[in-house]
């Protein structure tokens, strides 16, 4: 089980004595900022306005288990109201128990993000509890439906044609239609949904950048099949994609699209399950070269980066925290 923030408490009491701090460095797009001209911009160098997220009102999707729950926590552990979607009710009500510890807040939204229906009631929710906006749109729901082809379930002979024929065969034509539905199509209806809320928190806190952060994958940059997960790999290729198309459609707009690409973290998706906390645990050996599978807090850093004032000139930009996985594997970057 990995801790949140082992080291975070300086970061965790300063937020504590002033709960909504500016978020804004007081240094801003129209100025123009010279080295060394004094204490206000040294001011702004500081960890607590860099990554300062106490005022923030943010939507994780797939937020009640792995790498979601992991950015509900970052955010929440440091002064944001998180509302986190899932189908799965239990799970995001688990979370709000066992998980709402931190400064700011969680709360549970169940919904299913394949309906559009159900995308345009989320975002009338949320609209209605934040008429000021959102700051921030985490599109973090995701699935892999390959058990078929994956590797770990059986290899076909490489220097045989009809033995990878006869693997890939074995892919189910509605497990291609429903991981793309969820890990692209779907995205792509959340994004525009809470696209005017993200908006309408730009128009009240003048100079403010929200920001919208796409949870893609490694997969999508590697040439290999992940290991036998076809689908999976080339929705996340397409989400990747997805997520520059995004970029560029809303600059004008003011609203930044990122994307952290993870490698292997803990999760129901790579571990089978998770725990009555909500947590998944990976015991095997790690393959990337730092030899072992990312924590919540690397994690967490990543968004807190991209999402925080310290973010701000970063759009259309791809993180990967994966251990230095793409060095090793063939990849398309």
């Amino acid at each position: 089980m990995f801790r949140l923030f082992m080291n975070s408490a300086p970061l965790t009491r300063s937020i504590k004595s002033k709960f909504i701090p500016n978020a804004l460095p007081s240094v801003t797009q129209s100025r123009t900022m010279v080295s060394g001209t004094g204490a206000r911009e040294t001011q702004d160098l500081i960890i607590s306005k860099l990554f300062d997220v106490s005022n923030y009102s943010a939507v994780v999707t797939g937020g009640g288990t792995g790498i979601g729950l992991m950015m509900a926590q970052a955010l929440c552990a440091n002064g944001a109201k998180v509302y986190i979607t899932g189908r799965r009710k239990e799970a995001l009500d688990a979370v709000v128990e066992k998980h709402n510890t931190g400064v700011g807040k969680i709360i549970a939204l169940p919904g299913d993000i394949t309906s559009k229906d159900d995308i345009k009631r989320l975002v009338s929710i949320v609209e209605e509890k934040e008429p000021n906006g959102i700051h921030l749109l985490v599109n973090n729901a995701g699935i892999a439906r390959d058990d078929n082809t994956k590797y770990s379930n059986g290899k076909p002979d490489f220097k045989s044609a009809q033995s990878i024929s006869e693997h890939m065969f074995k892919s189910d034509p509605q497990a291609w239609a429903d991981t793309f539905q969820t890990n692209v199509t779907s995205q792509f209806f959340v994004a525009a949904g809470f696209l005017p809320l993200l908006s309408k928190a730009r128009e009240s806190t003048p100079g403010f950048s929200p920001s919208i952060i796409n949870t893609t994958s490694i997969s999508g940059v590697m040439k290999g099949s992940s290991n036998g997960q076809f689908a999976y790999a080339s929705s996340k290729a397409a989400f990747i994609h997805l997520t520059r198309m995004m970029a560029t459609t809303f600059v004008e707009a003011k609203i930044r699209v990122n994307s952290i690409a993870p490698g292997v973290f803990p999760s129901e998706m790579t571990a089978g399950d998770s725990n009555e906390h909500q947590k998944s645990e990976l015991s095997s050996e790690a393959s990337n070269p730092s030899g072992r599978y990312g924590h919540d807090s690397d994690m967490a850093a990543c968004l807190l980066y991209l999402a925080g004032p310290g973010g701000v000139f970063l759009n259309g930009q791809i993180i990967y925290p994966d251990g230095g996985n793409i060095l090793t594997s063939p990849a398309c970057t």
